[in-house]
């Protein structure tokens, strides 16, 4: 007889999960490459740190108001086919980018502009991320637990990597190698075999937005998740990129930060592995105790204490951000009926995400008026007080962990997902 743990391991052994561990480990690698490759690009053409703000909040910007149309069109049609059809733009416009940096001096609003189409593009990707999930695993919590993992990997190796490339060649080359990683994932998604998708389009694109609200708006604990991200944010998320990458940078080098960003992967990846370990019986309020680590990234950019210690500060929070997404992603996945998942799942990252673009654009204004190191600390208190929310708030804290493993997908047998379907 296979033992339980060897029957759950063959389930991430399959073929389709494989495909898609590895094109969403791609598409991070090229993802956490980009701030290193940004700020760099925009401090060498002399804009400042205003300029990688501006760069950053415009693709965040886009991303976050066009999210819940990608969440719509991921119920209506499938995932599979918007988020091909995403990496093949973002394909284009990394290699644009890099063969203009290569070529001539590009101005602002060409690189805020390709950032704006950027983050439309990932608009129609992300929420296929979510809901592709139960497609491809059956037991979510294990499968995001591995998949924070890969992550975390890619996150330590993609800012590694650009540090690397930007030190010896340029920012340019970054984002060839970007592109490539946006054409590689695509050809793994297209090479998924899933069954045939078959949904009711009989409504219209606002009645599913309406639908999705509804949804996102009747879960307490989900949109008071959202109202403490929205602070963390403007105040700490947002700012801490631009902010961190001058302040490591100028105490220690430009490939410093990129150590320091992969210093945070390889503390994702530790989380990711704690929390395939791990099931609190509320994930909540155990993602939220975790989450008391992240303050110690804007603390160490704020200090900018040697590598010995910036590094570790970097992974600790890593540790804490990882173990914290792969509850929420669980929570998430378990709690939200199978039909609206990608709609729901937009409403939630558009409004965790909207902040964010806000915080950088204000890096640059604000680190003129108070400071960059004064403005990391703040941000370092600001976010030990979000997580003291998470647990503190009672929808949060006492949402208890789904009994039984979510069923199926509606789709995987290749009829309509029924509009009463439910987890619980």
């Amino acid at each position: 007889m296979v033992s339980t743990n060897a029957a759950v391991k063959s389930r991430f052994r399959t073929r389709n999960f494989t495909l898609y561990f590895t094109a969403r480990t791609l598409s991070v690698v090229g993802d956490t490459m980009i701030p290193v490759a940004m700020a760099v690009a925009m401090l060498a053409l002399g804009h400042g740190v205003s300029g990688v703000g501006f760069a950053l909040g415009s693709w965040m910007g886009a991303f976050a108001l066009f999210v819940v149309f990608g969440g719509v069109f991921s119920d209506r049609f499938h995932p599979r086919p918007l988020m091909i059809g995403a990496d093949a733009v973002r394909c284009l416009l990394q290699a644009g980018l890099a063969a203009y940096l290569w070529l001539g001096h590009p101005p602002l609003w060409f690189v805020i502009g390709g950032a704006v189409l950027g983050g439309v593009a990932t608009a129609m990707f992300q929420p296929g991320v979510t809901a592709l999930v139960p497609q491809v695993a059956e037991d979510t919590q294990r499968a995001n637990g591995v998949l924070r993992v890969s992550q975390g990997i890619a996150t330590m190796a993609g800012p590694a990597l650009a540090g690397l490339l930007v030190a010896v060649t340029s920012a340019a080359t970054v984002f060839a190698v970007d592109a490539a990683t946006f054409a590689a994932s695509a050809v793994c998604l297209a090479a998924l075999r899933l069954p045939r998708f078959e949904v009711d389009r009989s409504a219209s694109t606002l009645a599913n937005l309406r639908t999705g609200w509804v949804e996102f708006r009747s879960r307490s604990w989900m949109w008071g998740v959202i109202l403490i991200w929205w602070v963390l944010g403007v105040l700490v998320w947002g700012p801490v990129t631009p902010l961190g990458a001058v302040s490591v940078m100028e105490a220690h080098g430009k490939a410093a930060f990129g150590y320091a960003e992969s210093a945070f992967g390889a503390g994702c990846v530790l989380g990711g592995l704690v929390a395939i370990r791990i099931r609190p019986s509320r994930p909540l309020f155990a993602g939220g105790l975790a989450m008391f680590l992240f303050p110690l990234m804007p603390l160490a950019a704020a200090l900018v204490p040697g590598l010995p210690l910036l590094l570790p500060a970097y992974g600790l929070s890593g540790v804490g951000w990882a173990f914290w997404g792969v509850q929420w992603a669980t929570a998430v996945q378990t709690q939200i009926p199978a039909d609206r998942l990608g709609r729901v799942t937009a409403y939630e990252i558009a409004g965790s995400v909207l902040a964010i673009p806000f915080g950088q654009a204000l890096a640059g204004p604000a680190s003129a008026l108070f400071g960059v190191h004064r403005l990391l600390l703040v941000g370092a208190v600001i976010s030990a007080c979000c997580a003291a929310a998470l647990i503190l708030t009672p929808p949060i804290r006492g949402l208890p962990r789904a009994r039984v493993l979510p069923e199926r997908a509606p789709w995987e047998e290749g009829r309509r997902p029924p509009a009463c379907a439910s987890r619980s």
